[in-house]
């Protein structure tokens, strides 16, 4: 994998090192994705379901939980809890993959730079507002005691964040592979590579005993939400058929077809 990895990067570098992105950041449209972006990371320290935690903490039992999710629910599992903690951190040095042709072009990096952070911040935002908000005990709780450190979180099953995060980053680079490359021969195995790595880390969260199939699913949808979305709005208005515009009460998204 680190050998194909390196050969592909060399690949895009010999062909396309002198190429201009396609990608670039605008001050007033990133002043309001990037408001939007800390505010809900900053929102989700006022919601606190964690006071309703104690009363239940002694009542978990398999058949509560539905029978879509029962079937997969596993014991926690510290290996591949952090085998998918690795994955996860690959993953998310994958965007980089698509700047190998504009390796020189300080600009670049600077527009990728806003967008994978507000990419990256609106994810953590929606998952964090929805952790805090429903209560959602974690596969492990039903096979006997919390694991050691994970006391504080035991209750924050739904969404998957380690699954938002992949799968905003696959979504991310094979967004802006197949924008700036849209003639590459290594279309099918970046993203082939980059959502195989995604879905690795969704079950490993699954089968580290950490979240339920629902879990993950959920963090996937939120994760691809933002992956593609973000880098479509940071292509020149004459190129894009996706606009933002700011209304009294927060943010208009518009697409045309």
């Amino acid at each position: 994998m680190k050998r194909y990895f390196l050969l592909m990067l060399c690949i895009l570098c010999t062909y396309h090192l002198f190429s201009q992105s396609v990608y670039a950041w605008d001050f007033k449209k990133d002043l309001i994705i990037g408001s939007t972006a800390l505010g809900l990371p900053i929102a989700s320290f006022f919601i606190d379901v964690s006071s309703n935690s104690a009363s239940m903490h002694d009542s978990f039992q398999k058949k509560n939980v539905n029978a879509f999710d029962r079937g997969l629910m596993f014991a926690y599992n510290k290996p591949v809890d952090i085998s998918s903690d690795v994955m996860l951190y690959a993953l998310m040095a994958a965007p980089l993959i698509s700047l190998a042709g504009n390796s020189k072009d300080a600009n670049a990096w600077a527009t990728y730079g806003i967008m994978y952070a507000e990419a990256f911040l609106l994810v953590c935002g929606t998952f964090e507002v929805i952790k805090n908000s429903v209560l959602r005990y974690r596969p492990y709780c039903y096979f006997g005691s919390i694991p050691s450190g994970k006391e504080s979180s035991y209750f924050e099953s739904l969404p998957s964040g380690h699954t938002a995060i992949a799968f905003m980053s696959a979504g991310f680079l094979t967004s802006t592979f197949l924008t700036e490359y849209p003639d590459s021969h290594w279309k099918i195995p970046v993203s082939a590579i980059a959502y195989t790595l995604a879905a690795g880390v969704g079950a490993g969260r699954i089968f580290s005993g950490n979240h339920f199939m629902t879990d993950v699913l959920a963090g996937a949808a939120i994760g691809s939400l933002y992956g593609w979305l973000i880098p479509v709005l940071h292509i020149p208005a004459k190129n894009n058929n996706v606009t933002i515009q700011p209304v009294v009460n927060g943010i208009i998204v518009k697409v045309s077809f």
